[in-house]
C-alpha cells in the first residue's frame, strides 16, 4: 500500500520545488550476474556499452514484449513508446544504465505523461511538466521510460485491481493478485518485459508485490531517496525505489537516487557490491500484528529462511513485537483514512462537489467516511501512539541485541483476484486487510528499511517472499545480507507461467 502524496491523484498537477543538487553517476556494482533467462539491468547496460546490441534494439524488443503481453497482464496504463524509441535512437546514450527500458509507477509525476493514479478522478489529468529528483536521476542514469505502470486507486489497496484501468493479474497464476500498490511494475519485471521498474511503498507497496511475484524489493529508509516529499515525521510514511530480479540492480539504482545534499537524512552509502563477512544477530518473528500465525505455506517459508540464515552462520533468536500490534494497525488505518479524506477534499475543490462512486472507488469512499466519523482528537491520539511505536521499534533492536528482524511479508501467498479488491464490502475488506497486511506498515511509520527476498515457493509454484528489516539508515547491511541470500538460495532462474 502506498500513501497519497502531493504528486499523486492531483486533479491539477501541483507546482513542485525545483533546483535540487544533482547526484553524479557512480560505477555499477561488480557482483556476479545471477543465472537468469533474461539479463538484468546491469548486464543489459553492459551489453549496450560493449556494442553487442544497441539501445534502440533493446528498447524495440521491450516495446514488442509489452505490446504482446499487455492484453493478458494489463500492467501498463499509459505507454510512451514513440518517445522511448526516439530517445534510444538519438545517439550514444549516457549514464550507467544507458538504454535500459524502465517503467514509472502511475502515482508519481514523470514529465510528458499524465499521472492518473489508478483513479477515475484523474482521467483528464494533463501531462506532467515537472518530476521529482529521483525521476531526474533515472533519466541521468540513462533508463528509457516506456510508460506508466498500473496501480490501485491512490495506492490505497495492496492489490492492483482499480476500477479505472481494470485487473492486473499475477503472471505466476492469472487468477491471483500480483499485490500492490506497485503491481504493474512487479508484473512487468516478473514476466521479463523490463529488467527493473519504479515502485513506491507507503505500507508495503514495494515488498508486497515483490513477495507475490518472486522479485527482490527493498523499501528504503525515510529520507534516503532524494525526493520532494517530507523527510521528518511519521506522516511522511511513503518512499520510492524499484523492483528488480537481481540484488545488484536494486543496490546500484539506490546509489544513483539517494540524497547527496548537505542536509540529507543519512550519509550516502554508495554502491553496495557484495556480501559482508560479518555474522549478524537475526531475530525471527512469525505472528502478525494481530498476534495470529500466517498460513501453513508462509510458516514453512519463514522456517526455511530462518534455517538458511542459521546455516550461513548468523545467530538466530525468536522475538515478538515490542508494542500492541492490534492498536498499531488500527492507528495506521486512521492515518490511511486521513489521507483518503485529503484526496476527497481535493477532488471536491476541483469539481465543486463531493466525490461519489463515479469518481472514487467504494473502498476509498469508505476510508473517507471513516475519517469523517472520527472525533477531532482521535487522529492526534493515534499519531501520538504511532510516535511511541517508532521509539519502541528502534529500541527493540538494542534491547534484544539483534541487527535484523526476519518475518513474513504477508499472512498468505498471493490471494485470488477480487478477495481484497475495491468492490468488497468495506467492513469485510478492512478485516481482511488487517489480517493480511500485518507485518509491513511498521517500517513505514518507523522510517526503517525492509526488504522482501524471494526465498520460497509453494507446492503450486507460487512465490512467497521473506522480509528482513533493520533500524533506520541500515540499507547497506540489508543489501549485504541480500547478496549472501541470493548466492545461497538463488531465484533469478525461476520464471512465471506467463512470460515473454
Amino acid at each position: 500500500m502506498t500513501r497519497i502524496t502531493r504528486r499523486a491523484l492531483a486533479a491539477v498537477p501541483l507546482a513542485l520545488v525545483a533546483g535540487r543538487a544533482l547526484a553524479q553517476p557512480r560505477p555499477l556494482p561488480a557482483a556476479p550476474a545471477p543465472a537468469s533467462p533474461w539479463p538484468d539491468a546491469t548486464e543489459t547496460a553492459a551489453r549496450i556499452r560493449r556494442g553487442e546490441i544497441t539501445a534502440a534494439e533493446v528498447v524495440e524488443t521491450a516495446i514488442a514484449r509489452a505490446e504482446a503481453m499487455q492484453g493478458t497482464l494489463n500492467f501498463i496504463v499509459n505507454s510512451d513508446f514513440d518517445r522511448a524509441l526516439a530517445k534510444a535512437k538519438a545517439g550514444p546514450p549516457a549514464g550507467p544504465f544507458a538504454g535500459v527500458p524502465f517503467l514509472v509507477k502511475d502515482l508519481v509525476d514523470y514529465k510528458g505523461l499524465p499521472t492518473r493514479g489508478g483513479s477515475q478522478s484523474q482521467r483528464r489529468a494533463p501531462p506532467a511538466t515537472v518530476q521529482a529528483p529521483n525521476c531526474d536521476a533515472f533519466d541521468r542514469a540513462g533508463l528509457i521510460v516506456l510508460g506508466k505502470s498500473a496501480t490501485p486507486e491512490a495506492g490505497f489497496l495492496p492489490s492492483t485491481e482499480p476500477i479505472a484501468t481494470g485487473l492486473t493479474p499475477n503472471p505466476w497464476d492469472l487468477t491471483r493478485s500480483p499485490g500492490g500498490s506497485s503491481g504493474g511494475s512487479a508484473v512487468a519485471v516478473a514476466a521479463g518485459i523490463v529488467p527493473a521498474a519504479h515502485a513506491t511503498d507507503g505500507g508495503g507497496s514495494i515488498r508486497i508485490p515483490a513477495s507475490h511475484c518472486g522479485l527482490f524489493g527493498l523499501k528504503p529508509s525515510r529520507g534516503r531517496i532524494d525526493d520532494f516529499e517530507g523527510k521528518d515525521g511519521i506522516t511522511a510514511f511513503g518512499v520510492e525505489h524499484v523492483l528488480t530480479r537481481s540484488v545488484r540492480d536494486s543496490a546500484a539504482l539506490l546509489a544513483l537516487t539517494e540524497d547527496h545534499k548537505p542536509d540529507a537524512s543519512y550519509p550516502p552509502i554508495g554502491v553496495v557490491d557484495g556480501p559482508n563477512k560479518k555474522r549478524l544477530r537475526i531475530g525471527v518473528m512469525l505472528a502478525n500484528g494481530e498476534g495470529h500465525s500466517p498460513t501453513a505455506e508462509v510458516v514453512a517459508a519463514n522456517d526455511h529462511a530462518a534455517k538458511l540464515v542459521a546455516a550461513l552462520g548468523h545467530r538466530v533468536d525468536y522475538v515478538r513485537l515490542p508494542y500492541d500490534g492490534d492498536q498499531f494497525i488500527h492507528d495506521f488505518l486512521a492515518l490511511w483514512a486521513s489521507s483518503a479524506k485529503q484526496l476527497a477534499d481535493r477532488v471536491a475543490r476541483v469539481t465543486g462537489r463531493q466525490p461519489d462512486d463515479t469518481v472514487l472507488e467504494p473502498f476509498s469512499l469508505g476510508l473517507v467516511e471513516m475519517a469523517a466519523r472520527a472525533k477531532p482528537q482521535e487522529l492526534g491520539q493515534a499519531l501520538k501512539r504511532l510516535e511511541a511505536n517508532v521509539l519502541a521499534y528502534d529500541t527493540w533492536f538494542t534491547a534484544y541485541q539483534f541487527d535484523v528482524v526476519l518475518s513474513p511479508v504477508l499472512s498468505s501467498g498471493p490471494p485470488k483476484l477480487g478477495e481484497i479488491g475495491p468492490l468488497v464490502a468495506f467492513d469485510t475488506l478492512v478485516a481482511r486487510l488487517i489480517e493480511y497486511v500485518g507485518y509491513t506498515p511498521i517500517h513505514n511509520i518507523a522510517g526503517a528499511p525492509a526488504m522482501s527476498v524471494p526465498l520460497s515457493w509453494t507446492p503450486e509454484g507460487l512465490p512467497i517472499g521473506t522480509m528482513f528489516a533493520a533500524r533506520a539508515g541500515q540499507e547497506r547491511m540489508l543489501f549485504e545480507l541480500a547478496y549472501e541470500l541470493e548466492a545461497a538460495n538463488p531465484w533469478a532462474h525461476r520464471i512465471p507461467s506467463v512470460h515473454v
